[in-house]
């Protein structure tokens, strides 16, 4: 199931559909921009409760990509350029702190596609 807020229009209705899930125990996907842990917090809890796995899909962009990304959407999606500053600025690279079984960073290659790689794992010192 994939939650979106661009589908789904309010919180109310993202989290009615959310804990119908947990409840169920349907797989979901959070299609959502949540550039900072507490932002992540909402859902990570709640669902590790439920007894879900976790996994991350970092898009690592470079904030020059997602205004050129985005001014290619039909004007109506296009997202206002001081959404994508702010959005940018406020962004906190994920953490397996945050309860993430797996992590995972995505990246635009250079043919318009994307390459997805593990997160590496910090080494412990002896």
């Amino acid at each position: 199931m994939r939650l979106s807020l661009d589908l789904l229009k309010t919180r109310h209705r993202e989290a009615r559909l959310f804990q119908t899930c947990l409840q169920t125990g349907q797989a979901l996907v959070i299609d959502n921009t949540n550039p900072t842990a507490p932002d992540r917090a909402r859902y990570i809890e709640t669902a590790r409760a439920a007894g879900f796995r976790l996994s991350c899909y970092y898009f690592e962009a470079r904030l020059e990509d997602c205004l050129r990304r985005n001014a290619l959407r039909p004007s109506a999606e296009q997202v206002p350029a001081a959404g994508l500053y702010a959005t940018f600025h406020r962004l906190q690279p994920p953490d397996f702190s945050e309860g993430f079984s797996t992590i995972y960073t995505v990246r635009l290659d250079d043919r318009a596609g994307f390459t997805v790689e593990a997160w590496p794992l910090l080494e412990v010192e002896p």
